[in-house]
């Protein structure tokens, strides 16, 4: 199978939906247009730095979505990236479509001039797991996550 990866064009709003709404299910987050209509903006706003690949076959359906920003990081005084999503369809992993995607990601920040690409994911997500010990450096850092409380 040949894949193609390219930016997020405004064509892909359907199968982009269709792809989001399969990742928010598979991490078991409640998933609905508002949020759907907010991270289309965020990508298609030339102000933000936020931006989307997406992965297709030959005949142009899509396979796989990903979702990335700068971060600043104030300890280097540079800008880096963060991978926030990515997303491939159940029937075609294995089949290259994670490897072009990693690939444009390198190449896209590369072109930003950022030094790497951080993410996060599942502890139980092992077969995601196991593509990233492939693709990269485990990190020593353990992540927190503080809810808001609005009445302090």
């Amino acid at each position: 199978m040949k894949v193609i990866v390219s930016a997020l064009s405004l064509n892909d709003r359907e199968d982009w939906e269709c792809l989001y709404r399969e990742y928010a299910e598979f991490y078991q987050v409640p998933m609905d247009q508002e949020i759907l209509d907010t991270v289309w903006s965020w990508i298609f706003d030339e102000n933000n730095k936020f931006y989307a690949l997406v992965a297709k076959d030959d005949s142009g359906k899509c396979l796989g979505l990903m979702h990335y920003r700068a971060m600043p990081s104030p300890l280097r005084g540079k800008l880096v990236g963060f991978l926030d999503d990515l997303y491939v369809k159940p029937e075609v992993r294995g089949g290259g479509v994670v490897d072009a995607l990693y690939k444009a990601l390198n190449n896209s920040a590369s072109n930003h001039d950022w030094p790497f690409v951080r993410w996060i994911t599942a502890d139980n997500n092992y077969r995601g797991r196991s593509v990233y010990d492939k693709l990269s450096d485990k990190t020593q850092w353990i992540t927190y996550q503080m809810p808001i409380d609005p009445r302090l």
